[in-house]
């Protein structure tokens, strides 16, 4: 996209988050969803196609406009970029990235549009962060397969028109191989989708289970037209994904920075403000460092992967340090608020327990510092 272009795209974000989605957290709270309003000013800005490619209607941001947009996104409550993440990220990049040209042709414009809203079905009760331990199938019959199976933490199951299933397709394999991935309506005979979870936090951001109940498809909705993709399909979708996770993380952190920086600033105890108090002032400058380092590597990891010199390490080693980051940067906020930090309706109070999440999800902090470490270990001919 061209710079001036791109600026312009920011800045309508910024303000929209801002001044549109702020004022909402607290209903989004309460209410446990996102507004409707919302969701139709969301569409009208394209925000469910930014990471699609142009020619299927999406704005096509490369990697670095996708973490520079992410970084906005992130400033508000995290539920409202849960609604089209799975669009832009994990689950829009695996037709990308795999899909057949019909498969692209027939969905991408409308999950560009938020026409349709699709899930990434990956996550079982043994397959978390490491999908190796999936068990469900999917078995061949004639122009078909069966799918049987369940899935779990699935986001936006109960808002999606679509799931990108992921089933073992041989069922002498284990491990990473033998796995496929699949194009199901949610409302194909055999589906059934549960309610949405009760978490944390993150009200707004709707998870459930899934069951797949001989749930029949054609060949047509194998994606890329073979098997065994499905685990390469997963963790390229998962690479990228990390990168705008993490850059998610920045914009939380900010914004608790500076509804802490806003707070020491105003509160006071002894008739002096809190922030004239070195300990607090401390606090402030560590969480200040610690984003800025953040932000500088996700920015480099994006750069490196747009470049194609490293989308492996990049995204592990970003998403590792801006979760453990932000989990710092939230805790420190609401110490800095004291006992009002503990307070319900009180920003920092969300955030710190949305922060928690990060380092789990899309892959676990430790998942991280394993394929990190192991890559590098590779490298060295181990």
């Amino acid at each position: 996209m061209d710079a001036e272009d791109f600026k312009e795209v920011l800045s309508t974000v910024r303000d929209f988050v801002r001044s549109r989605v702020i004022p909402l957290e607290e209903q989004i709270e309460n209410d446990d969803r996102i507004p409707d309003e919302l969701i139709d000013a969301s569409r009208e800005l394209g925000l469910f196609g930014w990471a699609l490619p142009e020619e299927f209607g999406g704005l096509g941001l490369d990697a670095v406009e996708d973490v520079k947009l992410g970084m906005e996104l992130g400033y508000t409550t995290p539920s409202f970029r849960s609604l089209f993440g799975t669009n832009n990220g994990i689950a829009g990049q695996v037709l990308v990235n795999y899909g057949t040209a019909e498969q692209k042709a027939q969905w991408l414009p409308r999950l560009a549009s938020g026409e349709v809203i699709a899930s990434f079905a990956l996550t079982e009760a043994e397959a978390g962060s490491d999908p190796s331990g999936l068990r469900s199938t999917a078995v061949r019959d004639g122009d078909t397969y069966r799918i049987n199976g369940a899935k779990r933490f699935i986001t936006n199951a109960q808002l999606a028109q679509v799931l990108v299933v992921f089933a073992r397709t041989d069922p002498n394999a284990s491990g990473t191989k033998g796995i496929s991935a699949f194009l199901v309506d949610t409302d194909a005979p055999g589906v059934t989708i549960g309610p949405h979870d009760k978490k944390m936090g993150q009200e707004g951001a709707w998870t459930s289970e899934i069951f797949f109940d001989d749930v029949v498809v054609g060949v047509d909705r194998l994606v890329g037209g073979e098997e065994e993709v499905g685990f390469r399909a997963a963790m390229a979708s998962l690479a990228k994904g990390r990168l705008h996770i993490s850059a998610i993380c920045v914009g939380q952190a900010q914004r608790i920075l500076d509804e802490s920086v806003a707070y020491a600033a105003e509160a006071k105890q002894g008739g002096k403000p809190i922030g004239t108090f070195q300990l607090i002032q401390g606090m402030i400058g560590d969480s200040y460092s610690e984003l800025r380092a953040a932000k500088a590597l996700v920015l480099d990891a994006a750069r490196d992967f747009q470049d194609g010199s490293d989308r492996k390490l990049g995204p592990s080693a970003s998403k590792l340090f801006a979760s453990e980051m932000l989990g710092r940067v939230a805790d420190r906020g609401v110490q800095i608020h004291g006992g009002l930090g503990y307070m319900r309706a009180v920003p920092v109070e969300r955030f710190y327990r949305a922060a928690r999440l990060f380092r789990i999800y899309e892959g676990t902090s430790e998942v991280q510092k394993i394929v990190l470490a192991r890559h590098l270990l590779q490298a060295r001919g181990m």
